[in-house]
């Protein structure tokens, strides 16, 4: 049993209770304008560059098979280099006697020019793995999941798009002692939760947008079938964390914080309600993929707002967290 992975995370603290490792697996059903992770939206692997790391070796267009990346006349300076890399047709790197040209519509995703890589220049985001051979990466850190009360996280992406692999995965980690937790946006049919939640002891479900059309122009999907998993979870018998991205603009309003918090009180294993404040953190990963970040210029909400939003939650009767990563207000 293998699934596509792009990291294995080690000492996570985020992604459930105590010291955790969360493995991310590619593949999203959704598009979130604020997506933190791109690299885990495509099910299929991706070349990700860094520029800095280049040292102009050579070796990547020496050991591409398909003149996706090759060497070209002198026509950008090195401050254009990073910036070309972004355009859809591909990218310029600066090469002595020349620069290496990235033509995205002849790259195979092979891998070989990352293989060649040894500056980490050239990264390939995903990669298909054994289940044994993650949860082998899990347990190094057993002790530490022991006395913290921590274990492993599956997140994404939408983990559940490989509900086969997941299943496995945590099966394999429970037959060790190792405490599980499966972090989720719930926008799969059922029948993915059916085969991984026997196996999981905790579920971070996020719930980003009440109203069905507001969600579709912020994630490319209506939330029908999110909100139908939702429950049916709460029906689950497992303990529950509902999780809101409190984005600038798009789910920071009072009037949704108030209705998702109205929708899960009710949740009977419902453990509490975390406000996850935007951060800017993945502003680089779209360039190294060559992706527009279509939310340039926002900010961190206001710690101020955040407390507000937290009290209404906690108004209506439910248990609220604040993540870290408000911004304070200017002097």
């Amino acid at each position: 049993m293998t699934g596509r992975v792009f990291n294995i995370q080690r000492f996570s603290i985020h992604d459930g209770p105590g010291i955790r490792t969360t493995v991310f697996l590619k593949g999203c059903t959704l598009r979130c304008l604020w997506c933190h992770n791109p690299e885990s939206i495509a099910l299929a692997p991706e070349l990700a560059f860094f520029p800095q790391k280049c040292i102009r070796c050579g070796h990547c267009f020496e050991a591409c098979p398909t003149g996706a990346l090759r060497l070209v006349p002198a026509r950008a300076s090195v401050a254009q280099a990073s910036r070309l890399w972004e355009t859809q047709a591909g990218g310029l790197c600066h090469q002595d006697g020349g620069e290496r040209r990235y033509e995205k519509t002849l790259c195979k995703m092979c891998g070989k020019c990352a293989e060649v890589c040894y500056a980490e220049a050239i990264v390939m985001e995903g990669r298909d793995v054994a289940a044994e051979e993650v949860v082998a990466e899990v347990l190094k850190d057993k002790p530490f999941y022991d006395n913290s009360g921590g274990g492993a996280t599956l997140s994404g992406g939408e983990p559940l798009l490989q509900a086969d692999f997941c299943a496995e995965v945590l099966a394999r980690c429970h037959a060790s002692g190792v405490h599980t937790a499966l972090d989720t946006a719930a926008s799969v049919p059922w029948a993915a939760f059916e085969k991984a939640l026997p196996h999981t002891d905790l579920v971070l479900l996020d719930l980003k947008l009440m109203d069905s059309a507001r969600h579709r122009e912020a994630t490319g999907a209506g939330n029908e079938l999110i909100l139908d998993n939702a429950r049916r979870l709460a029906a689950a018998a497992r303990p529950l964390v509902v999780r809101v991205p409190i984005i600038p603009g798009c789910t920071d309003d009072a009037a949704n914080v108030a209705a998702i918090a109205d929708f899960v009180r009710g949740f009977p294993r419902l453990e509490y309600l975390e406000l996850l404040p935007y951060h800017r953190f993945a502003e680089g990963k779209y360039r190294r993929l060559g992706r527009e970040y279509r939310l340039e210029g926002a900010e961190a909400p206001l710690a101020g707002h955040l407390d507000a939003l937290a009290a209404l939650v906690a108004a209506r009767g439910v248990r609220v967290k604040v993540a870290p990563g408000a911004r304070k207000a200017p002097a």
